[in-house]
């Protein structure tokens, strides 16, 4: 059965994740539901390039994104993925409307409910109460960048593949396998001989 991502069940989808962290009146449901704007992203494109100023806050309603940067030597270097229900922007670009330094790209066509800066401090002023529900979101985020900087520094390449794919089965079947070797940290040769049953400490 096909399912066909339109407006209205996106936003109700988001009204849902909301409500199972804060509690909202209808008013405020119909309020939040006029300040995200859906978008269809098709893959490969890019949606936020170094440089750019990010203006949006991004709601995966279908698809998987990826969140990367380009090093001194024009590698990429995965260091997030995104899917469906997860929040995905620039935080430090959002919040400060600088230059980004970090790309955004979507892995699959994507649906998506958008926010500007503007609509979003807006927002937050109309409804104080869904303050709480981005500041847990944003602890979430932040708790799980700690924990990933924890196993890049603790684990070795084959440990951090395995604990990945143990957590996120989902990611190694939908995210390209030179994607998933750069985020873990290591080359698509290795991340084959891993799979492979070859790879070693």
């Amino acid at each position: 059965m096909t399912v066909v991502f339109n407006s209205k069940i996106m936003h109700t989808n988001l009204i849902e994740h909301i409500k199972k962290n804060v509690a909202l009146t209808d008013a405020e449901k119909d309020l939040i539901s006029t300040y995200f704007k859906h978008q269809s992203i098709k893959k490969k494109a890019i949606i936020l390039k170094e440089g750019q100023i990010c203006q949006h806050y991004y709601f995966i309603s279908k698809g998987c994104f990826r969140f990367y940067i380009i090093n001194q030597k024009g590698t990429e270097q995965t260091l997030q993925f995104g899917i469906e229900d997860w929040w995905l922007t620039d935080y430090r670009g959002f919040e400060t409307q600088q230059p980004s330094n970090f790309y955004i790209q979507a892995i699959e066509n994507s649906e998506v409910l958008s926010i500007t800066k503007n609509d979003f401090d807006e927002l937050l002023e109309k409804v104080p109460r869904i303050e709480k529900y981005f500041r847990i979101v944003m602890q979430k985020a932040f708790g799980a960048a700690q924990m990933r900087i924890k196993f890049l520094f603790t684990m070795t390449a084959e440990e951090r593949y395995h604990h990945f794919n143990n957590q996120q089965p989902h990611f190694v079947q939908r995210v390209p396998q030179y994607m998933l070797a750069s985020y873990l940290d290591f080359s698509p040769e290795f991340m084959s001989k891993i799979r492979a049953g070859k790879g070693s400490s």
